[in-house]
């Protein structure tokens, strides 16, 4: 099924329009202040950047404050009660803001913008946490496509809404402040449709301390190394989104010569862009969290941000131009492009990186380490603006400003890929597995979703374990043969992965002891493994009698044994086909169809070998 059958799911829709029509009011009110303030009120332009710079901080001020606090709420109660309890607080907050509005009392916009922070603040750990109860397993990453592709158009329509009735000569503030108020109230009603999302950690002991409880949730969102860098890594997309929307302005009026129409232009391709790239993220994936996006996302970025450097680095020849005539101006569709790419590409980095966190961090303590996220996620915007007024100050033009950025990605992303190497891993195995074949799966829903299991599947060819590193939805320990697992460009991918090697007895038997104590401990510690019980690939493309390496495993530690086959890799260059006629193989197509076909769990009592070797042959059928 489709993503986007959840939009018409109760377990998901009311939840995506709450957070939607929240994300829309927060821009539309900040925006809607930021017109009367500059526009409005006859103010003298110092004033103006006073309160306009003073703007953002105040906003986002509470995620510094509260952040640990609300991580701790999300965690310790229900969560769809303290939703409605913020749509409520948000619904005072626009009322306040409506006054505030008419009377032009600027201190009570800005104390209306603090609460509006400290709003987000409070629902910022609830809206990534609530997911993964919401959610089956493989409507993780689709789910949070479209989260990030409501939340991006819902900020993009809010911000336009909230200027444009603004601007209404005579009956802006009314116009605006009803809006708002009604929106508020929509998203309350919508909330109240969200079904019941029990406490993770109802037994927390909650502290009202912000210090210590902010220290608190930055070590445990410390404490998973790969965790920790998944958010160094979110951190990071908000920093260059950051960069880049505070500079469009300028870039708007120097580069390209355009009036405010153009800069919402831009706007709109770059929120249009990351939509774009979130949703497509699900079947990119094929439904599974897949980190290997991460990396290509991070290329994308750097690849259109440095080309839209190059497709206008120079000032503007002509100033004043609206959208229509901007989009008929030399050059201006390799611009327009390159800002949708770039927002593209956002998309397929930083939803992976949050169905990564979300699939990865424990369920009792979710809530805590988006709220960790969320602190750190501030730090970076303000680190953002920062390095933005920096550079600005130093002289560099907003597209020199949009050329530091995209290099500097290189390097950030080299680091949080050393750091992480599965993220890398994953992309070597993405692309390989994604450039070869088309791969249909069946049955995974076999596999349990935690807790040890033992699988078994036929061995076709050398790219099995890629093949299925990129289509299960859980990691699973491989054991391979010693010398493929060494074989160079392929033993990175294998050692990152964890895998086991194993030799025969008389080849190596050292080897063969500590790849059966390897397996023991990782089914101790609940992880999947998975082994190809022929012990080596099919020479004719038959399976195999299994060996009794299986039962060796089950008697030292009995657990569940799922059968698995793989289907259409015999006859391939990576299979054994044509060994006998000895000669060089190339491969015959690429994007080869290719099937993975998952059976019914096989309790370890019933686990005989025959049974599964069985198993294993139906599962395959004639589809060799």
């Amino acid at each position: 099924m489709s993503q986007f059958s959840l939009l018409g799911s109760r377990r998901f829709a009311p939840f995506f329009w709450t957070q939607a029509l929240g994300a829309f009011n927060d821009n539309a009110f900040r925006n809607a202040m930021v017109m009367l303030v500059a526009f409005q009120m006859g103010l003298d332009d110092h004033t103006v950047s006073l309160y306009t710079s003073l703007a953002p901080a105040l906003f986002i001020l509470p995620y510094f404050l509260f952040s640990a606090t609300a991580g701790q709420l999300a965690e310790k109660y229900e969560k769809t009660r303290i939703i409605r309890f913020v749509k409520l607080f948000e619904i005072g907050a626009m009322l306040l803001a409506a006054v505030g509005f008419y009377t032009h009392h600027i201190s009570l916009l800005l104390a209306v913008l603090f609460l509006m922070g400290l709003h987000s603040t409070v629902f910022g750990p609830i809206k990534y946490a609530i997911l993964p109860q919401a959610l089956k397993p493989q409507e993780l990453v689709g789910g949070n496509g479209l989260v990030e592709m409501g939340t991006q158009l819902a900020m993009l329509i809010g911000m336009i809404a909230g200027n444009a009735l603004m601007l209404i000569v005579g009956f802006g503030p009314v116009a605006a402040s009803s809006l708002t108020i009604l929106v508020a109230c929509i998203g309350y009603l919508a909330s109240r449709q969200i079904p019941s999302a029990p406490a993770t950690a109802p037994d927390l002991r909650f502290s009202w301390n912000p210090y210590t409880e902010t220290l608190k949730v930055l070590k445990l969102t410390r404490a998973d190394r790969a965790v920790f860098n998944a958010v160094l890594g979110i951190s990071w997309f908000w920093f260059f989104g950051t960069v880049l929307i505070s500079q469009l302005p300028n870039y708007t009026r120097l580069n390209l010569g355009g009036d405010g129409s153009v800069n919402t232009l831009v706007l709109t391709l770059f929120s249009i862009g990351t939509g774009i790239g979130s949703l497509l993220c699900e079947r990119m994936s094929g439904r599974r969290v897949e980190v290997g996006l991460v990396p290509l996302g991070a290329f994308g970025l750097t690849v259109f941000g440095v080309d839209l450097y190059f497709a206008r680095s120079g000032l503007a020849a002509m100033h004043g131009l609206d959208w229509t005539a901007f989009l008929h101006s030399p050059g201006s569709w390799r611009i327009a492009l390159d800002l949708t790419l770039v927002g593209m590409f956002a998309g397929f980095y930083v939803v992976p990186l949050f169905a990564f966190v979300q699939s990865r961090a424990p369920r009792e303590q979710l809530s805590r380490i988006i709220a960790g996220n969320n602190i750190l996620n501030a730090l970076w915007i303000c680190v953002a603006s920062g390095f933005g007024l920096g550079l600005s100050a130093a002289g560099l033009t907003p597209a020199q400003i949009f050329l530091a950025t995209a290099l500097l990605n290189i390097a950030v992303a080299v680091y949080i890929f050393t750091l992480v190497p599965e993220f890398l891993m994953r992309f070597i195995t993405w692309v390989l597995v994604n450039t070869l074949y088309r791969v249909r799966v069946d049955g995974t829903r076999h596999i349990p979703e935690e807790g040890p299991a033992l699988l078994v599947c036929n061995h076709v060819s050398f790219m099995d374990p890629l093949l299925l590193m990129a289509n299960l939805r859980r990691p699973a320990r491989f054991v391979m043969y010693y010398k493929i697992f060494k074989i160079p460009l392929l033993n990175f991918v294998f050692r990152t992965a964890k895998a086991i090697p194993i030799a025969g007895q008389k080849e190596d038997p050292e080897v063969l002891r500590k790849a059966f104590d390897e397996v023991d401990a990782a089914l101790a510690d609940g992880e999947l493994v998975c082994i190809f019980p022929e012990g080596g690939l099919t020479k004719d493309g038959e399976v195999a009698t299994f060996r009794p390496g299986v039962a060796q495993i089950l008697q030292r530690r009995p657990v569940p044994v799922v059968p698995m086959a793989l289907r259409g890799l015999w006859g391939s260059v990576w299979s054994r086909r044509d060994d006998m006629l000895r000669r060089a193989r190339l491969p015959r197509r690429f994007r080869a169809r290719v099937e993975l076909v998952v059976g019914e769990p096989v309790a370890p009592a019933d686990a005989q070998l025959s049974l599964l070797e069985e198993r294993v042959r139906v599962l395959r059928g004639d589809k060799a």
